[in-house]
């Protein structure tokens, strides 16, 4: 059982603080790693952090989980949180995250979906992101995208 899921049992639906990381993964053309979830919105490979573990290693771990790649060097990019980043899923958990936001062209090994997580896995220049990217995913990558080409 993870960590969330043992807080939950004893908390219930009352706000939590949820530390996380998301990796922008970047192919030779500068694209981001997006992935379609199991909802249908897209959003940046990622998750919350399990006790005992760094931001970095929760970032690895996740990459893994989700897209079947291994990602080395990580450059945080920045950490968000605050009011604009609470969230009421659902089932009624609340939570504010706390996410550290890394950018990565260190990339190795074969894209395998994790089917129960994702619908697909693509790659996306600043000027064609997918409709169905929410405003905390596009808050992550304004400030990678900003400095990039917006043609398509």
């Amino acid at each position: 059982m993870d960590y969330v899921k043992e807080l939950r049992e004893k908390v219930g639906h009352m706000p939590l603080i949820l530390p996380g990381a998301v990796v922008l993964m970047l192919n030779e053309q500068s694209e981001v790693l997006l992935q379609q979830r199991t909802d249908g919105g897209w959003g940046l490979p990622g998750g919350l952090m399990e006790l005992g573990e760094s931001l970095e290693e929760t970032a690895r771990r996740e990459v893994k989980e989700e897209t079947g790649l291994e990602i080395g060097a990580l450059q945080l990019l920045d950490v968000f949180s605050g009011p604009d980043y609470y969230f009421k899923v659902s089932n009624g958990d609340e939570l504010y995250s706390v996410t550290a936001v890394f950018v990565t062209t260190d990339i190795q090994g074969s894209m395998k979906m994790d089917s129960a997580e994702s619908l697909d896995l693509k790659f996306f220049n600043c000027g064609n992101l997918p409709e169905g990217l929410t405003a905390e995913y596009r808050s992550y990558l304004f400030s990678y995208c900003t400095f990039q080409p917006t043609t398509a």
